[in-house]
């Protein structure tokens, strides 16, 4: 084993604690494996980390209430190494030799992407990711590639380009200089965005992707930095994002940013440095205030040590909490019958059930009995259309004294009068 794999499982080894065992005996009899690739290590690793934690609260809360249809549930969590190629030959493995019905993850889109038209797609084999947002994802759903496999608790990158779009030109900034990570997440959000931008008004002095990883990214900063840009656009994560920043502010980079939903990370304010920021601004798929965000607000950061805040977990939650639903609404851990199922949990005429052990416990007695729930989680009440997409409000926050505050919303309704606007 090499030092590197070795150092990865380490890592794996103290991010995942056991499961807790509800008391129904039932427990001894069956119990449903789900597969979980996470980007715990790499550039995203601090999503995976937060996200890994989020599935195995939800799963501690299932298994409490009694399992569904009596099992245990259970995870074999995976690293991607935020690598597309290493998430795939996870999940294969998770597939292949593990028999798992569902994969959650990944957390990006270029490790989504991959496992989705590689693994799961073509094994029929469930797939719900909590983070990724690329458009991609909703033409591979139109083209008929994701075969209806597909699901994720977030909204596209489609949506949030308008979001970004407005909150931009209404806080002042009419020139921006971009800069963003080139892989699918971020070339589609700039995509998203600078039609948005442009058509409401705004003008892009430059637009400079970057690869992940580089050792430095003064070439992309002092070319961003061209033309005198009234702020940064940051398209990226908080690893090489703080590097970008920093280098920005460095060279004498304007201190006036707008970041994506990802940069929402108190560990990229902290190392970036607090008195940088106070005119950072940002988006974020959003919530809608429910008992279930409550309740994780709560246990989760006790449970964790992350934030409740942190990006990407509130949505894991909702997607194992979807998962363990619909095994428990398909009586039986097949993939197909969990697909079919997903929507059924999420039905607007069935008793409204929320997170935690004793909602989940009445939403189990309520699916014995043959009626139908509506689980409105920690993200807020969500549907799914046929491509698996969501919609759902858009959270405008900014940085101020090293804390994010949010500062307004654009709903769902906001976002679909903005998109009918600009002709979209």
């Amino acid at each position: 084993m090499s030092t590197h794999t070795l150092r990865t499982f380490g890592i794996l080894l103290g991010l995942i604690t056991p499961i807790a065992i509800g008391p129904d005996r039932a427990h001894a009899q069956c119990a449903v494996t789900i597969g979980v690739v996470m980007e715990l290590t790499g550039p995203a690793g601090q999503f995976g980390q937060a996200g890994a934690k989020s599935v195995e609260l939800a799963f501690r809360d299932l298994n409490e209430a009694g399992g569904p249809a009596g099992c245990r549930l259970g995870t074999e969590i995976r690293d991607s190494q935020s690598q597309g190629s290493v998430g795939v030959d996870v999940a294969k493995q998770l597939v292949e030799i593990k028999r798992v019905p569902v994969i959650i993850g990944g957390i990006i889109s270029s490790v989504s992407i991959p496992i989705l038209t590689s693994v799961t797609a073509p094994s029929s084999v469930v797939q719900i990711s909590p983070a990724s947002s690329s458009p991609t994802l909703t033409n591979l759903g139109r083209e008929g590639k994701s075969g209806g496999w597909f699901f994720r608790t977030i909204t596209t990158d489609a949506l949030q380009g308008v979001a970004a779009a407005r909150y931009a030109l209404d806080t002042g900034f009419k020139r921006l200089g971009i800069i963003h990570v080139n892989n699918d997440f971020g070339v589609n959000m700039v995509r998203e965005f600078t039609k948005a931008y442009q058509a409401l008004g705004g003008q892009i002095i430059s637009t400079t992707p970057y690869n992940p990883a580089q050792a430095s990214y003064q070439p992309e900063v002092t070319r961003a930095m061209q033309g005198n840009p009234d702020a940064l656009y940051l398209v990226s994560y908080p690893g090489d994002g703080t590097t970008i920043a920093r280098t920005w502010i460095s060279q004498g980079g304007v201190k006036k940013f707008l970041l994506n939903d990802g940069m929402n990370s108190a560990k990229f304010i902290a190392d970036v440095g607090p008195q940088h920021l106070n005119d950072a601004y940002g988006t974020s798929s959003g919530t809608v205030k429910t008992p279930s965000t409550e309740y994780f607000a709560r246990e989760y950061p006790a449970f964790s040590k992350f934030e409740a805040g942190a990006p990407a977990a509130d949505r894991s939650y909702d997607a194992a909490a979807i998962v363990g639903l619909a095994v428990a609404q398909a009586g039986r851990s097949e993939p197909a019958a969990i697909r079919d199922a997903i929507r059924k949990v999420l039905d607007p005429k069935g008793a409204v059930v929320h997170a935690g052990a004793p909602e989940f416990r009445k939403a189990f007695g309520l699916i014995k009995e043959g009626k139908p729930i509506r689980y409105v989680g920690v993200i807020g009440p969500v549907q799914f259309d046929r491509y698996g997409d969501i919609t759902g409000p858009f959270r405008l926050w900014r940085i101020r004294d090293g804390q994010v505050t949010t500062v307004g919303e654009l709903s769902a309704a906001d976002v679909d009068q903005l998109k009918a606007k600009l002709g979209d």
